[in-house]
């Protein structure tokens, strides 16, 4: 979106936090509403179910090291000092993270006596990384144990966590004022981000011991994965920073755009080309956790990978290949609101939940001349037949290949649905067929719209991805390479991405 709140993005999957605009954060949603029962489902959906089923090694039978990844050609380092320009929502922190530099550095090179605070359009040289020693190439997960995929639709969480008989199984926490147990949490943010439960439990147990332990270390208790910020007190908090931070490594490696790690002693690694996407996040997470030895024990054969092995065993046993087929296509879609009628595409790619997802995310806001969060009487619609198989405060998750479950073949996220009027879970719906009315619900907004997502086997798929871009009836999304902000094209006409409503974003079904 063209607009003051534009950010200056270098690696084009790199997700900032934008708190003027759409975001989907920590704070949205009510707790889970569970999938109808396979029956109703069966019985109301004409699409055969897909049958998904895991290839595990026989008891006994030997452990194989993992096939190696294609070695990647990583981005080529800075040699020389660069310049930035400070953009609103900047902090010193994003911008280091951004150039791979340590803050630290920044701060030296260019003299600031309060680093805390920063002013648009101040100019910072940005001095060149010191690369270290190169990061190990142990494989610790495959991808799909990152994400939240096909492997983990036939794990128990509630059953796994109450028979370890940690503190985890008998903890409770109000969100929203309701409460959860610590199983919940868990899933909540597992679904929310997308990241597999599995994987969010060892991280857990490595850094608190919170789900074998009835009594954690001492200074577990609020922070128990150990990032220390007021912000982020309590395990919801704590496990949605964890799972941003994981996502962010391995979106980042899927599409090329990172090659080294900063530890917390200011150290930048470079990556190992021949890992993949799964431990790329798992790397990437424990670099903002630990110093350079911290860290190389962390993900190391004796770090999260032994834990997760005591837990659930080997890891590579759940792999699921490929997650995203070579010759995936998307399915037919939409524009996502009633014939006639003219919408404001708002947003271009951006991300699809949290600041560390793919740019899965588009957005439209409904007709009117009234700005802000108002109520709109506006229809958002489906964009493809489907299940609604989860309903939460905003969101609205349709299931496309008929199996009634979130983590398998493609599925739609539609945010910001208004209470009033919204889709049940359970309903199956044709195209064009209505969802709900757009509004602020969920997340944080600046004004009423709806935001889009789409995700394969539970990786969110960016919008801009070369292969497959979100195609919208024959309107192709591109980024323009900061995100917000991009186009739609169609047939040789071209709609902009701004914030508010301009001739250049208008967009007819």
């Amino acid at each position: 979106m063209k607009s003051k709140r534009k950010l200056l993005i270098i690696f084009h999957t790199i997700l900032v936090i934008i708190l003027t605009g759409c975001e989907i954060s920590v704070d949205s949603g009510n707790p889970y509403q569970p999938v109808a029962a396979q029956t109703q489902v069966a019985a109301t959906n004409p699409t055969v179910p897909t049958v998904f089923s895991l290839s595990t090694r026989r008891p006994n039978s030997p452990i194989y090291t993992p096939t190696p990844d294609p070695i990647r050609k990583l981005p080529t380092p800075r040699t020389s000092p660069d310049r930035y320009t400070v953009q609103p929502g900047d902090t010193l922190g994003k911008i280091a993270q951004r150039f791979n530099v340590d803050v630290n550095m920044l701060i030296e090179t260019n003299k600031l006596t309060n680093p805390d605070r920063l002013q648009v359009g101040q100019v910072l040289v940005i001095p060149a990384p010191t690369p270290a020693a190169p990061a190990p190439s142990f494989k610790i997960i495959p991808d799909s144990e990152l994400v939240y995929s096909p492997s983990n639709t036939n794990f128990d969480l509630q059953e796994f966590v109450q028979s370890q008989k940690g503190y985890l199984a008998g903890y409770h926490e109000d969100i929203e004022k309701i409460s959860h147990s610590g199983a919940d949490v868990v899933g909540r943010i597992a679904r929310e981000y997308s990241v597999n439960p599995r994987l969010l439990l060892a991280v857990l147990e490595y850094q608190s011991k919170w789900v074998t332990q009835a009594s954690p270390p001492a200074g577990r208790m609020e922070y128990p994965i150990g990032i220390i910020d007021p912000r982020r007190k309590t395990l919801y908090y704590q496990l949605a920073w964890t799972a941003s931070q994981l996502n962010l490594g391995f979106y980042l490696w899927r599409v090329n755009a990172v090659s080294a790690w900063t530890t917390t002693d200011g150290l930048i690694i470079p990556a190992s080309p021949t890992i993949n996407a799964g431990t790329a996040g798992v790397q990437n997470l424990f670099s903002e956790l630990y110093d350079r030895s911290g860290w190389e024990k962390a993900i190391s054969d004796k770090g999260i990978f032994q834990t997760y092995q005591t837990l659930f065993g080997y890891p590579f046993d759940y792999s699921f290949d490929p997650l995203r087929p070579t010759n995936l296509k998307q399915p037919n879609l939409i524009l996502p609101f009633e014939k006639g009628e003219v919408w404001s595409f708002t947003g271009g790619p951006h991300a699809g939940w949290g600041a560390g997802s793919a740019w899965a995310g588009l957005d439209f806001a409904p007709p009117g001349k009234a700005l802000g969060c108002v109520k709109s009487d506006a229809w958002v619609t489906a964009m493809a037949n489907g299940m609604i198989i989860r309903v939460e405060n905003g969101a609205v998750i349709q299931d496309l290949n008929g199996d009634g479950i979130e983590q398998t073949g493609w599925t739609l996220l539609y945010m910001h649905i208004e209470t009033r009027d919204r889709v049940a879970v359970g309903t199956y719906l044709k195209a064009g067929e209505r969802i709900g009315h757009p509004s602020c619900e969920g997340g944080v907004s600046n004004g009423t719209h709806t935001h889009l997502a789409r995700r394969y086997n539970g990786e969110w798929i960016s919008a801009d991805d070369p292969s497959l871009p979100f195609n919208l009836e024959g309107w192709i999304a591109s980024s323009d390479g900061q995100e917000y902000d991009g186009k739609l094209t169609k047939d040789g006409k071209v709609v902009e991405a701004w914030d508010g409503r301009r001739s250049e974003n208008q967009i007819q079904r």
